[in-house]
Order: C-alpha cells, then structure tokens, then sequence
C-alpha cells in the first residue's frame, strides 16, 4: 500500500509483536468491508493460524469484533479507536455544524479532510441526498493527487515527502492501494506538482474529475494559530450540476467565508480538560488470566487501550499521563506507544504524544455506515438464544410502529411478523413505548387524532385510559400488552436511547399469552430485554458519536 510512513524503518528492539499482529488482522478485516473468515485471515495477514485464533479471542474479548460462525466481524465497539483520534483533534465538534450549515445554504455536499501521509482522509461528511451524490465515508482515505485538499496539502511537504511520494506512485501506478476510489483511473499524478503550485498560490484548489469522472469539488484549506493546515473543507458537486469552473464561481464566496468562521472556532481558547464522556470500563480490564483464558493476549488489549487514553481535552498525552489514564505501568506504556508509533498510529513532539488519523483505518469507515437495525440484529439473537421467544425492533412511522429488525425462535406455536410489517402503536407494546418517549404535548396530539379501534375484546379504546398507561410507561421504563393487538399474543418491549435521551426505537419480546401468566412473564422476560437494550444502546452510543446513524 502507497504510504509516507517510514514502513521500511528497522522494527524498534522495544516493539510490542502482539499489537503489531493484532493491528495487522483489524486491518485485514477493515480492508474487507469488516468481515472475513478466520482462515482468510490467516492467509491475508501470513500469520500462524494459532496466532490468528488468538488474536481474534482477544479483540472478541475486548468487544471490538464478534464471531458468526466462522467469520470474524467488526463489532461497532471498535469504534472507540477512532473517535479517540476525532474527539482529540476536535475538528468534526467544532467545525461540523458549519459544514453542515454551509452544505445547507449551498445544497451541496460538504467535507472536511486531513492530511494522512501521502493522501487525504475525510472525518466529516455533510452529504446531500441526491440520485447522483458523495458516497465516500468518515475515515475512507483518497490519494493525494486525486483530491482537491491533496494540492493544498501538499503545498506543505517537504523535498523528502516528495520523494516518497514519487516512489508510492511508482509503486502503486493504479491506486490499488486507495480501495475506496475506481482503479485504473489515477490520471492526477502529472499534473499534481503544478496543481499544488496553483493552489499554493491561490489559497484554493479545484478537483475536475480527478476521483472519478461525474464529480467535481473545490477545497480551501483551514489553519490552526500557526498559520498550519489542519484540515481543508471541499464543495463537492456532479458535472450534471456543475463544471468545475461553474462550482469555483458558485461556491468560493461562501466557502471563504466559512473558513474564516471555522479559524475562528479552531483558535479559539479550548475549554477545560474533561474526562472522556465514552469511556468505559473494558471488560477484560477486571478479568484474571485465568477467566479470560489462555487464548487471551494481554499486550494486544493493552496497547489498543492506549489508543482510548486520548480523546476531548486531551489531544496530546506524556508518557507518564497515557500510563496514568490506561492504569498500565509506565514501561509497559512505553513499549506499546514505541511499537504504535513505529505503525504511525501514534506521532510524538517533544515529550507529549498524538493520535493520527490512520487510527481511522481500523474500521472506522465500514462501521459508520451501519444501521441501528444492523447494529441491535446480534444483541438481538442473543437475546432469542436466552429467552426462546421472538425478539423484534420497531420505531414509529406515522400513527403506526414499523419492524426494522426481527430475530423469530422456533416453536410449533410462533408469532410470524416479517420486516416492514406496520401495526397500530397505541395497541403494541413498542408503540406505547415510542409514544411514552414522545413530548407530552406531541403526545397527546398523537392521541386526539388516533381512533382507537377495537382489535380485540382486550384492547384499550378509551383515550383517557392510554394516557394513563402511557404516563406509567414512561415512568417504568417498560410496557406489557396482552391480547390486545391479537387473541393469544402478549409483548413485553422497552425504550432505546441515542446518545441525547431520546427515544428513537423500541425492542421487544413477544410470546403466546397460554404459555405463562402476566407476571412470570415480567419476571423471567423484562430483566434480560433490559439487559440487551441496554448492549445495543452502548453500541449506538459509541457508534453515533461522529457518525449519523440511521435508526431504519
């Protein structure tokens, strides 16, 4: 793969081998869209397959991937690397709402890149919903030459950059090594010293259908209070729109303006340092070696940990601070941040340390493009597994709840309910969770305008009554439904929350009322469905904090 990195730099006599052959298998997967058989693995990575099947123990363990069979998955958990480097740099909380304001007067799309060795890697997205439009995502990385920020960042690269430049491009004529852009398409590379003069000179920079033919942008970069650049900010547009030349005279006007506003938020004074708001105890943290096997590798855990100690109010990190916040001892930090910078993962000034934006290659970019529906279907068939009945997802569509996600048990007697299927929210239990979630004024807006039919002899009809059960929901955090939407059919469902509070869909257990009475169904049903709405909301949760997460 083309890279400024020193790659050919002697491995570090300190090096952490296990961080180095965990961190080889995460971007394998990474590489394949997040999931791979553990025998590819093996292949991809030439490591020994016991090796493989320990590193694969450990990143499960750690929650950053889960098993299916014999596939490795990414798990969203693993995110938690990349957000360290995007709540450390700060640019997507401070600079996003402008983009995204920008993307809204303009009716374009808006990105932010920041230089990562001899390419471009995007951390912010304000996309347009268009039949033609930007499909790249958080953390996927383009070639230098074939982006508009490229020219501006190259504009600060020293003669050895070049160099190594010259040589990745021999190396990797058709940007083979850039999966997210066409191959064979890499016609930017001529024309990419004189396109940087250019943009040296004019303080702005313009991709004509250098990515790929249809897509046009222009960039404008962004400086921190020493007149650096940290990131550049691109219009993108479609030839069917714009030509380059028409998308320049549109949009440079608004777009200085923006990076004069953007500066501004940059430079300002940062706020106190704070605790991290995502962090977690790790689950291996607590664990002997004895309890979490001797498949586990304790140095891999470690030195991925590291990664985490960085984060919002705490961009760079001394030595003696990174074993403070990892509770790890102070050479075995050393070693692990050694080996983390070797990889480029880590750069050091002085004695304080920082995260790179190549932290964004380990998944980020696949699992920013998950659904809340994909994220809940695992905890959803673990749930199933435990509790041997149907296990489901809904949010609200109108007057009505809508299933995203559904994980049915086998039994002669089932509930058979497939995705899509709409129902009455005022008659099912996660319908009465969504409307308790909702203001009380949208609430019983919702209620005047709803007639409650009688699906069954048990349903509730009388508006005064729901108002009451759903005040009582609200208040349990739960809602319980026999036999009301259908004879025989009793649910048990419970809130899902983003990283607000804010009610955005409901989990559910749904079983035959004949089985068992109202309270052994509490009993046995309410405290697991708890504890997997409680997994997925960890997931969402980290998931959604740069990344906009469909809820359908």
């Amino acid at each position: 793969m083309r890279s400024l990195a020193t790659t050919g730099a002697p491995l570090p006599q300190e090096a952490v081998g296990p961080l180095i052959r965990g961190l080889a298998v995460l971007r394998e997967l990474a590489a394949a869209e997040g999931h791979r058989p553990v025998g590819d693995l093996v292949r991809a990575t030439r490591l020994a397959r016991s090796t493989v099947d320990r590193v694969v123990s450990t990143l499960a363990c750690t929650g950053y991937l889960r098993l299916e069979g014999r596939n490795a998955v990414l798990a969203p958990r693993l995110m938690e690397l990349g957000n360290s480097y995007l709540a450390a740099c700060r640019l997507p909380d401070l600079l996003g709402p402008l983009a995204e304001d920008l993307a809204g007067k303009l009716d374009e799309s808006v990105s932010i890149a920041v230089p990562d060795r001899d390419g471009v890697r995007f951390v912010h997205q304000s996309t347009r919903r268009r039949a033609m439009s930007l499909t790249f995502r958080i953390g996927d990385r383009l070639p230098a030459e074939r982006s508009a920020p490229g020219a501006l960042f190259a504009a600060e690269w020293t003669a050895e950059d070049w160099e190594r430049w010259r040589l990745c491009r021999e190396a990797d004529p058709l940007d083979t090594g850039f999966p997210t852009v066409p191959h064979g398409h890499a016609h930017g590379a001529a024309s990419f010293e004189a396109r940087t003069a250019a943009a040296c000179e004019r303080g702005w920079s313009l991709d004509d259908q250098l990515i790929e033919p249809g897509l046009v942008a222009v960039a404008a970069p962004v400086r921190d209070a020493a007149g650096r650049q940290a990131c550049a900010v691109s219009v993108v547009s479609h030839t069917s729109r714009h030509s380059a030349e028409s998308l320049r005279d549109a949009v440079l006007p608004r777009l200085r303006e923006t990076v004069a506003a953007m500066e501004h938020a940059l430079n300002a004074p940062p706020p106190p340092a704070a605790a991290p708001t995502d962090a977690t105890p790790a689950s291996w943290a607590k664990g002997s070696k004895q309890e979490l096997g001797t498949e586990f590798v304790e140095s891999l855990a470690r030195g991925l940990s590291i990664l985490t100690a960085f984060g919002q109010g705490h961009p760079e990190l001394s030595l003696t601070a990174v074993a403070e916040a990892t509770g790890l001892a102070r050479a075995t930090a050393r070693r692990s941040l050694i080996t983390l910078e070797h990889l480029d993962y880590v750069a050091s000034e002085g004695r304080l340390f920082r995260l790179t934006p190549r932290v964004l290659e380990l998944g980020f970019a696949h699992l920013s493009r998950l659904t809340l529906p994909q994220i809940a279907q695992p905890h959803l068939v673990s749930l199933v597994e435990h509790v041997h009945d149907s296990a489901s997802m809904a949010v609200l569509s109108g007057d009505d709840i809508r299933y995203v996600a559904r994980v049915p048990t086998v039994r002669i007697m089932s509930v058979n309910i497939t995705l899509g299927t709409s129902f009455p929210a005022y008659a099912t239990s996660m319908g009465r969770v969504l409307l308790a979630g909702l203001p009380a004024e949208e609430r019983a807006a919702r209620l005047a305008r709803t007639n409650l039919e009688p699906l069954t002899r048990h349903t509730v009809t009388s508006a005064e009554k729901l108002a009451g059960i759903l005040e009582r929901v609200e208040r349990d955090g739960y809602a319980l439904v026999d036999e009301e939407l259908e004879e025989g059919l009793r649910s048990i469902a419970v809130p899902l929350h983003d990283r607000g509070g804010r009610v955005v869909a409901a989990v559910n257990v749904s079983m035959h009322a004949g089985r068992s009475t109202v309270e052994r169904s509490l009993e046995d049903l309410l405290s697991p469905l708890r504890e997997a709405a409680a997994r997925i909301e960890a997931d969402l949760h980290i998931a959604g904090r740069h990344a906009r997460i469909p809820v359908a």
